[in-house]
């Protein structure tokens, strides 16, 4: 067994084909499927189901899957601390809630001192987020905090307010049981924020219909589907048009804060250190140089 062998065991795993991991390899399908027989030969049991559309993880699959994808991890980990130069340069994978708007700020500035800097973003929730930063899928993520978790490090960027935003002027807690809630799938701390809002006072909407993308949430409650709770900076140009109308939410579920995170104990690359710095820079003006 070798590290390549796992890697051709997780994208078999991944895909549930061995064709696809063959494409995505690049590598003849034969030859996959070779490695898979070796492998299961060597630890002595099956790894997958096989029928004819594909291949499923069994109990020992899954068992290996997770150290393969520790053991991984850890090499890429490994790698990265060696190719490290001291110079910001290589990919940077940054995980993003979408509405994070300070980022283009930030990242205007980060590239323009760092052009060597190959910057990889994901939207996400905070949840998925959280964990890709676990896995060591994501250098980082901009995040709804703060994040209780012992393998994490967290920078605070900045404090908003989140608003309940309708297409109407008037707004009542009667409305939520008329019309639909509009949220982000579940793991969105905003969403979160409401639902335990709601319950607090007794409250349970008539509909909720999730969405993945901002926009086509906003989209909807201006076209008047329903309701949505967000941040009120990422509404602030549709509020001043008069096209939505953002209403106040309560304490102690009105204020969020947009954090940083990290693994705490992965190798702090000077792309990433460099980008925390910028972080810094952005958030605290008396950082500027």
């Amino acid at each position: 067994m070798d590290l390549n062998d796992l890697r051709i065991f997780q994208m078999v795993a991944l895909h549930g084909s061995v064709s696809k991991a063959a494409v995505e390899l690049n590598y003849v399908q034969s030859n996959v499927t070779a490695r898979i027989k070796l492998l299961e030969r060597e630890l002595h049991t099956p790894l997958f189901y096989r029928h004819r559309r594909g291949m499923i993880l069994n109990t020992e699959g899954k068992r290996l899957l997770e150290y393969a994808n520790d053991i991984l991890a850890k090499f890429d980990e490994l790698k990265k601390v060696f190719q490290d130069s001291s110079t910001p340069s290589g990919i940077l994978e940054i995980g993003i809630v979408e509405t994070v708007i300070a980022l283009p700020k930030l990242l205007s500035s980060y590239l323009h001192t760092y052009p060597n800097v190959d910057l990889s973003l994901k939207a996400g929730v905070t949840e998925q987020l959280l964990q890709e930063v676990v896995d060591f899928k994501l250098d980082g993520a901009f995040v709804t905090g703060p994040i209780q978790h012992p393998m994490i490090e967290q920078y605070e960027v900045f404090q908003e307010e989140l608003v309940i935003v309708s297409r109407e002027a008037s707004f009542s807690l009667d409305d939520i049981t008329v019309k639909p809630l509009l949220l982000y799938n579940k793991g969105c701390s905003y969403r979160e924020r409401m639902e335990s809002w709601l319950k607090e006072e007794g409250i349970v909407p008539r509909k909720i219909i999730e969405f993945g993308t901002f926009d086509t949430i906003i989209g909807s409650v201006a076209a008047g589907v329903g309701l949505t709770i967000v941040p009120e900076s990422t509404v602030s140009y549709l509020t001043m048009q008069g096209t939505i109308h953002c209403h106040r939410v309560p304490d102690p579920y009105r204020e969020v804060t947009t954090v940083f995170i990290r693994r705490k104990d992965s190798h702090m690359t000077s792309s990433v250190e460099a980008f925390i710095d910028e972080i810094k820079k952005v958030t605290n003006p008396l950082l500027r140089t």
